[in-house]
């Protein structure tokens, strides 16, 4: 079992011994990638917008439970990222679900300042690929988002961008 301190006890995750208490069982047994990752995808609760996708460790996961505050692993940083520490954007969990095998995570979250973006938009997924064929062009993006939220060099100051190329 895997535990992490929570006001003085245990927080557990609950063994994956078959795939019946795995998929039907009542205990959170989730499945970490080789990374010791899991994917966690954060939807607007009210709206349903997907507003990111990211991952979590076993500690971000259980902070994220523990603090009801969404809790990633930043693999540019790589290190636990609490949402909104810095840009005052915190991510208010609403629920937390995990899908059928248990390795992956959905947040509905309301979020404080009305943005999730790093880039100042409100999604992370501010534009859209078209359907079609393009031949040998490069495929085009709409934006689906007019305006970006924040400025995101005012709210980040010098942080260093955590997109890596």
């Amino acid at each position: 079992m895997t535990s992490l301190p929570n006001a003085g006890r245990p927080v557990q995750f609950g063994p994956r011994l078959s795939v019946e208490a795995v998929e039907e069982g009542g205990f959170l047994a989730p499945r970490f990638n080789a990374d010791g990752l899991i994917p966690v995808v954060t939807t607007d609760a009210s709206s349903g917008e997907v507003l990111m996708m990211g991952m979590m460790n076993a500690e971000a996961l259980l902070r994220t439970i523990e603090t009801g505050e969404a809790h990633y692993w930043s693999r540019s940083r790589q290190c636990l990222w609490h949402k909104g520490a810095t840009s005052g954007l915190i991510q208010k969990v609403v629920q937390i679900r995990v899908d059928d095998d248990q390795d992956a995570i959905w947040l509905r979250v309301q979020v404080e300042g009305s943005a999730s973006c790093h880039v100042g938009y409100r999604s992370c997924f501010y534009r859209s690929i078209p359907v079609g064929p393009f031949g040998d062009a490069p495929i085009p993006l709409s934006f689906e988002e007019a305006a970006k939220i924040f400025d995101p060099v005012a709210v980040y100051r010098d942080a260093p961008n955590p997109t890596q190329l």
